[in-house]
């Protein structure tokens, strides 16, 4: 069953200049996503800096008109609510509060994320007193009782976020997103800021905490190796559109899209000789998000292009048991 469907989602920044700081410009950040979340199911989202992969989990979480004044965002996110569907896309501030509850997010970056004016239990108490009316004393216990989870003595309660390496850090900042008994959790790249050594730790920890709570992830990252690992299945995206869809572990072994051909060949593998022989190195840059290319956003850099791309975006069609946005393939 669907916990969550996206809906041809779109998102734009205004990009603002002259005196007055008028609206000159947009940023397509965003266009065209759809995909759904299986209740139980981690979801991977992959692609590089830029891609739009992160703007779509704070646009879930309905955090982004806060964040950017003249954001524009369309289309539906729609939430499987107990009392019934909730497009939390039209949803304002107020009207939003009742849901935060179920959809909480674990930021990128566990060195800004954290208040370092507040205590650790301070921090993962936050959310128990701002969304439910529990009392001080069974607040304290369930703080106590969810960093025992992650991995914290009752000690350590007291200490501030400046005391703790960046992996324990990622782990309060996990113990806060469960604070409120969520749904949906979203995962912004909760271990690219990480060692290597430390985010198998915070991944394997959130496997555990995942079938332990009934969880459904949402895992957002550049690496496609850490996905493989969690993810039942994985979304590529490319400067603001999916590309292809499917099982994690079909994908991974066997892209059908040119962009998760590359992507995949970028992993890092144990021997260097051969990694090097399978690296697939893409023509020209990025484009600029300002000034996409027509029809297929990725021809100016694909290596199987054709004229016909540039006429129109390719949707995406199902071929060897997943979702790919190209015909050539």
């Amino acid at each position: 069953m669907n916990i969550l469907e996206v809906q041809n989602l779109r998102v734009s920044f205004p990009i603002a200049g002259g005196v007055f700081a008028r609206k000159i410009a947009e940023v397509k950040a965003v266009d065209g996503v759809n995909f759904e979340l299986v209740k139980g199911e981690t979801l991977g989202l992959v692609g590089e800096s830029g891609c739009g992969k992160s703007t779509v989990g704070r646009a879930i979480v309905n955090i982004l008109r806060p964040m950017v004044y003249g954001v524009e965002i369309s289309g539906k996110i729609v939430y499987r609510h107990a009392a019934g569907d909730v497009d939390l896309a039209s949803l304002s501030r107020p009207k939003m509060r009742p849901f935060r509850p179920d959809i909480q997010m674990i930021f990128q970056d566990p060195y800004s994320s954290l208040n370092p004016r507040m205590t650790v239990g301070q921090i993962v108490e936050e959310p128990l007193r701002i969304h439910t009316k529990l009392p001080a004393k069974e607040r304290k216990d369930r703080v106590s009782w969810l960093l025992g989870k992650v991995g914290f003595s009752r000690e350590q309660t007291n200490r501030y976020p400046h005391e703790f390496s960046g992996g324990q850090r990622q782990r309060i900042g996990i113990a806060r997103a469960l604070a409120t008994h969520p749904k949906i959790v979203i995962a912004d790249e909760p271990v690219s800021a990480l060692d290597v050594s430390i985010q198998a730790q915070v991944v394997n920890l959130m496997q555990d905490l995942q079938e332990e709570f009934d969880l459904s992830y949402i895992f957002i990252a550049h690496d496609l190796s850490v996905v493989r690992h969690i993810s039942e299945r994985i979304a590529v995206m490319y400067l603001g559109h999916i590309v292809e869809i499917g099982p994690g572990a079909l994908i991974y072994k066997n892209p059908l899209h040119p962009y998760s051909r590359a992507l995949l060949s970028a992993v890092p593998r144990p021997d260097p000789e051969a990694a090097k022989d399978r690296r697939i190195r893409l023509a020209g840059e990025i484009p600029n998000p300002i000034h996409k290319p027509s029809g297929c956003v990725f021809r100016t850099r694909c290596p199987i292009a054709k004229p016909s791309c540039a006429e129109e975006v390719p949707p995406l069609e199902f071929k060897e048991n997943r979702w790919v946005a190209c015909p050539w393939t």
